[in-house]
């Protein structure tokens, strides 16, 4: 009577494993990025650049969370892990105007490279733009009748 109650103990533990092993999801899938962060106008690398990876919700507005990297001396930077979807990669770096784009990761391994612009002028009233017509300081005359 005891070896059949033990049997039918072992029997009832084997299929709630079995059972929860079913339910268990694979591991999404993930990617390895690795980036290449460039100056625009001669393509020399630009160390000590952050790179910043935000997540994407499936609406596409930037969920909570994100891991940032520093560049190297030869403006590289890597990481493994990064799960399949929507990535917002955005990157600063001193002197340079801030870069930021959206990619879809869907592949396993992805080489991002980014070429960092120089800031431009701003725009200012207060200065002279010779290539603008000026319009006329004076309203013109209202029509006689």
């Amino acid at each position: 009577m005891r070896k059949l109650a033990v049997v039918g103990l072992t029997v009832l533990l084997l299929t709630g494993v079995f059972a929860l092993a079913k339910e268990r999801k694979p591991p999404a899938p993930t990617a390895s990025l690795s980036f290449i962060v460039v100056k625009d106008d001669n393509g020399k690398p630009v160390r000590n650049a952050a790179v910043v990876m935000h997540p994407l919700a499936e609406t596409g507005s930037q969920e909570k969370g994100g891991m940032e990297l520093k560049t190297d001396p030869e403006g590289k930077a890597s990481f493994d892990g990064v799960p399949y979807g929507g990535l917002r990669i955005q990157v600063l770096a001193h002197g340079f105007q801030t870069y930021g784009a959206d990619y879809d990761i869907n592949q396993p391994t992805v080489e991002i490279t980014i070429k960092l612009l120089r800031p431009v002028g701003q725009y200012s009233i207060y200065e002279d733009h010779p290539a603008e017509e000026k319009p006329a300081t004076q309203p013109s005359a209202p029509p006689q009748k």
